[in-house]
């Protein structure tokens, strides 16, 4: 997701370690460009104003629409959207403060209260995107003669995509007055459970990220320690996670039989701008290629293991040629910023502007969330970006990855608030992009056949990890939301799904073993944004194909007409912005494009296996 990708993390307990490899403290943000600190006194007047502006704003335009011109439309479009603004720089801020410690009560109380603030203040702007959509098409088009509403044309044919699963004004004023205390009170029950755990790991007791950050340890008894304690850990809490998971079930399953969705998936398919039948393309593209990519990889992985099959603590395993050694946060500045300027000065340059100013936050300590993220924060200020970086290669290209997401977004801006945040589908390919053009560069200047072959290995896996871990991922929790619909699911029901999906995914080179069917419990994409996945698949293939092109160099001005896709932000929808390069995501073809890329990895691999 553009807000959490999921990596493990190290854990520390000093708050601001050095970096790997250097005597540097690595860097922590600073979010004062967004607020002093959750008492500075322009927060709360902020709040107090938005309060007062939006019941004004509801007196004057409510049941009203019909009747504005389109300069008067576009005005009130305006407003609102200055409004909402206001209230994203409130819930980033308060959103960010909780992910830097979400252990601290007074955090959680903070970005609560903050949450519940903005929910009684939107409740006065509900109305308008409601109203606007029960606008008939002939005179909302009548109204596009106006200039200046010209300018919301993507933002009005995205709202009205979701027009024939509008409710009444009262169910959805309601809806959206109980989700402080519905969905949102359940994933922040999720997040401090995660937060406050604790995994004995042989005889260690760590927090969950650094007990992820284990399963790819060089020690292989380490790796089986950590997968046994995390088991363990998660198994003690199996009860808890195991209600949350129905409940959010359920709660979607309601939802959508009042809204009128076909099947789970397809609200978030409507969010992304992309039709269901591409999704199913895609997922049976990467389904169909199980055994060429996944099966036929973790075989030879096995085999340079010398393993006769591998657990599920094995997958994440570093290879016996890896380079094990830290790479310190300068050296992966410097590699990161290297690939960006060589691609085009523009990325290098705003990508040096997150180094250079305080907007990322790398330091290893309890509390911080796990994984990482670009936060897009509003146009106003700039984004985020939360890493947990330990030195390893993989954590090179997490930062390359998560900086793909800033530089877009910053790009993107000048879009303002409503235009400028892309669909999830595209929301990757900025990411994945700045990745692979780091991989390149680190793979070029690699001479030793050794060390190549195991950069080579390591992308694969990361690639892997993307597009077939995501799409199992998917369909896990496809099959998951399909059997909720018949009763309350245990947990050895939600298990066995997994098991499912992960024999299925992986292949035959893996035994599991019984203690892998709670894996399910720690994704917190499945509790935070149901079926947002895939968006992975489809953003790594999309690039891969985008990237192919590139390589090519069949398309004249190509890092021009890149920049400008990235600029669009959420204008233009994945045909429109893919038209320039040549490639239709429609066509089943171009799956496979993306997915011959990876083959072609590993058919390198295999011609200098051994």
């Amino acid at each position: 997701m553009q807000l959490s990708h999921v990596h493990p993390i190290l854990r520390d307990t000093s708050g601001r370690p050095g970096g790997p490899g250097s005597a540097a403290p690595l860097p922590v943000w600073d979010l004062k460009d967004l607020y002093a600190g959750p008492a500075d006194p322009a927060l709360e007047a902020d709040l107090v104003r938005a309060d007062a502006e939006a019941r004004a704003f509801a007196d004057a335009h409510a049941g009203k629409l019909a009747g504005h011109s389109g300069d008067a439309l576009a005005a009130a479009i305006a407003e609102y959207e200055r409004l909402e603004e206001v209230l994203g720089r409130v819930m980033s801020f308060a959103s960010l403060i909780f992910s830097g410690d979400a252990q601290d009560p007074a955090n959680g109380r903070f970005y609560q209260t903050m949450q519940e603030r903005a929910t009684v203040i939107s409740s006065h702007l509900l109305f308008f995107t409601l109203e606007l959509n029960k606008l008939e098409e002939a005179v909302l088009e009548k109204k596009f003669s106006s200039k200046a509403l010209a300018r919301y044309r993507p933002f009005l044919r995205d709202l009205r995509v979701f027009r024939p699963h509008q409710l009444s004004d009262e169910v959805e004023k309601l809806l959206h007055d109980k989700e402080v205390t519905g969905r949102s009170a359940w994933n922040r029950l999720f997040d401090e459970t995660i937060a406050g755990m604790e995994v004995k790991v042989a005889e260690e007791t760590l927090n969950v990220s650094s007990a992820l950050n284990k399963l790819s340890d060089g020690n292989r008894a380490t790796r089986e320690a950590a997968a046994k304690g995390i088991s363990a850990a998660f198994g003690d809490k199996a009860r808890l996670f195991t209600l949350i998971t129905n409940t959010l079930a359920k709660d979607k399953e309601i939802i959508d039989g009042w809204r009128n969705y076909p099947r789970p998936g397809s609200s978030r398919n409507r969010a992304n701008m992309v039709e269901d039948g591409v999704v199913d393309a895609l997922v049976d593209a990467v389904v169909a290629s199980y055994p060429a990519l996944s099966h036929r990889y973790y075989a030879m992985k096995a085999k340079w293991l010398g393993l006769p099959k591998l657990q599920h603590w094995d997958r994440n395993a570093p290879l016996p040629d890896e380079d094990d050694s830290a790479i310190s946060w300068d050296m992966a500045r410097d590699r990161v910023l290297a690939a960006y300027s060589g691609f085009h000065p523009e990325l290098g340059r705003i990508g040096k502007e997150f180094f250079d100013k305080p907007w990322i936050d790398a330091a290893l300590r309890p509390g911080k969330a796990s994984g990482a993220f670009a936060h897009p924060t509003v146009p106003s200020a700039h984004p985020y970006l939360l890493v947990n970086y330990h030195g390893k290669s993989r954590d090179v290209m997490t930062l390359a990855h998560e900086l793909g997401h800033g530089v877009h977004q910053v790009l993107a801006a000048d879009q303002g608030y409503l235009m400028s945040g892309t669909p999830l589908t595209l929301a990757e390919t900025a990411s994945v992009f700045g990745e692979m053009l780091t991989f390149r560069a680190v793979l070029d200047a690699e001479t030793d056949p050794k060390r190549r072959r195991a950069l080579l290995a390591g992308k694969v896996e990361d690639m892997l990890n993307t597009v077939v871990r995501q799409v199992a991922f998917y369909r896990f929790e496809t099959l998951l939301h399909d059997a909720r619909r018949k009763g309350e699911l245990s947990r050895e029901e939600i298990g066995a799904l997994w098991m499912q999906v992960q024999t299925e995914s992986l292949g035959p080179a893996f035994d599991f073993s019984p203690d892998y069917e709670i894996y399910w419990s720690y994704v917190p994409h499945f509790v935070h944004t149901p079926f947002y996945v895939y968006a992975y698949a489809f953003g790594d293939c999309l690039v891969n194909a985008l990237y192919g092109v590139f390589q090519e160099g069949s398309v004249p001005g190509f890092q021009e007409k890149y920049l400008a896709l990235l600029r669009a932000g959420g204008t233009l929808r994945h045909k429109e912005l893919l038209a320039p390069f040549g490639l239709d995501a429609s066509d089943p073809a171009f799956w496979h494009k993306g997915l011959n890329v990876i083959a072609g990895f590993i058919d390198e691999l295999e011609n200098t296996d051994g």
